[in-house]
């Protein structure tokens, strides 16, 4: 009920200070994520999210002041508000998941992956990665169907396991059923392309250091998947063959000695 008041708050923003985005952003941002819960709700105001997934995609643009009177308006400078092209990092992170969650062009979401990978390049936008929970908004991209986003969904998580303080927090975060569903749903996959197998690996590869994540490579049989591509990858591949032989190394699937010996080959 008030995401629609949310969507027409947007359009007075052009004439409210611009500190004051940053508090419409964070209230429509965590609405949309409450929907995630309620699939039925979520159908009843997709077009309102897809407008206002827009909006903050293109910004909003008011000509004239909203109080004066037609004729002074079409005389007045419009002024505009910009959120996921706005110079204010946090505005322009929130709004950059928002549109993540909200629209379905690819066009768009294409250019809000790249934004997110340019902003997780900074230890800010690393910090408000975690702070905004931002894995499962990405995880609900990381689909074989989504084959033309899927990589650029990954170069994101793939900012996040970069050595940095946030790093440990990041793989905790990724330690749960969900995440390890969807990554072993991508690796069954046969469609993957070796490049987006690489990616996906390297994550793979930072989660197998902890130790309680065993379970989860087990659970959903994600450690057997990795055997036999362990023994069915074009050894051409070195980079991928690489992160193969850490991950089973690490889960105790592989002795030291084996990893040394693909390494000199």
């Amino acid at each position: 009920q008030l995401l629609p008041i949310a969507a027409e708050q947007l359009q007075w923003m052009p004439y409210v200070n611009p500190k004051l985005h940053m508090p419409v952003i964070k209230f429509i941002y965590w609405t949309v994520r409450q929907l995630d819960t309620d699939i039925q709700q979520y159908a009843t105001v997709r077009s309102t999210m897809r407008r206002l997934g827009e909006d903050i995609f293109k910004g909003v643009v008011s000509k004239g002041d909203p109080h004066s009177s037609s004729e002074q308006s079409t005389e007045s400078k419009s002024k505009s508000a910009a959120f996921f092209k706005s110079s204010c990092m946090p505005v322009r992170f929130l709004s950059t998941l928002i549109v993540l969650k909200t629209v379905t062009q690819v066009d768009y979401l294409a250019q809000a992956f790249d934004s997110l990978r340019i902003d997780l390049k900074t230890d800010e936008g690393k910090a408000l990665f975690l702070e905004y929970q931002c894995v499962p908004v990405i995880l609900s991209h990381l689909k074989v169907s989504s084959r033309g986003l899927l990589s650029s969904a990954l170069d994101g998580l793939l900012q996040m396991t970069m050595e940095s303080g946030s790093l440990q927090t990041f793989l905790e975060s990724c330690s749960n059923e969900s995440f390890f569903r969807t990554c072993s749903v991508l690796v069954r996959s046969s469609k993957l392309d070796v490049p987006v197998l690489e990616k996906l690996c390297v994550i793979l590869q930072k989660l197998s250091r902890i130790k309680s994540n065993k379970k989860m490579f087990e659970l959903f049989a994600l450690h057997q998947m990795i055997q036999e591509l362990h023994r069915t990858i074009n050894p051409d591949h070195t980079f991928l063959c690489i992160n193969l032989n850490s991950i089973l190394l690490n889960l105790g699937l592989l002795r030291s000695s084996s990893l040394a010996s693909s390494l000199s080959t």
